[in-house]
């Protein structure tokens, strides 16, 4: 069995069960630095201190997978939020699927983010490794370090089938 999905826009509220996105246009801006750098404030929750977390800050460079792209497992993260900002104004595709203890290829739901949009997936939210569309995507990630594996796969099995996604 396999099921197709047609990627949705990336939105605040489409995405809000499964995280935050990361985007600067209706972030707080405050000028710092004498007047010479605008911050955008507080643009995702990071969650990283269950279990003596710690903040870890990355730079994961992602290459696009043979199509079309079949989505055989997935992941979550249980002690902790997972970040991912991309580096180049390249669009790239989110699927992911509500907190449960279980996740089949019908639960799942796949999004657009364009190439100014990042994502913080909520702790225990399921979700695909990085799906690019071109070489040598790079993300900034803030992720949770510690002692304890924060990583969880879910493989879908036959019976379950598979999901198919197209990217072009």
């Amino acid at each position: 069995m396999v099921f197709e999905f047609v990627p949705k826009k990336l939105t605040k509220d489409s995405f809000k069960p499964f995280g935050q996105v990361i985007e600067r246009n209706e972030a707080e801006r405050i000028l710092i630095n004498e007047g010479t750098t605008e911050r955008f404030h507080d643009l995702a929750n990071v969650d990283v201190k269950s279990n003596n977390g710690c903040p870890i800050i990355s730079i994961f460079r992602g290459q696009p997978r043979p199509q079309p792209i079949k989505i055989k497992m997935m992941e979550r993260h249980p002690l902790g939020s997972q970040a991912f900002m991309p580096l180049q104004n390249q669009s790239y595709y989110v699927v992911v699927a509500e907190e449960a203890a279980e996740v089949n290829p019908m639960d799942l739901h796949v999004f657009l983010a364009n190439g100014n949009q990042g994502v913080n997936y909520n702790r225990n939210i399921w979700h695909h490794p990085l799906l690019v569309s071109q070489e040598n995507n790079e993300f900034l990630v803030i992720d949770r370090g510690g002692v304890e594996d924060n990583c969880e796969e879910h493989w879908f099995t036959e019976q379950q089938g598979f999901a198919e996604l197209n990217i072009k």
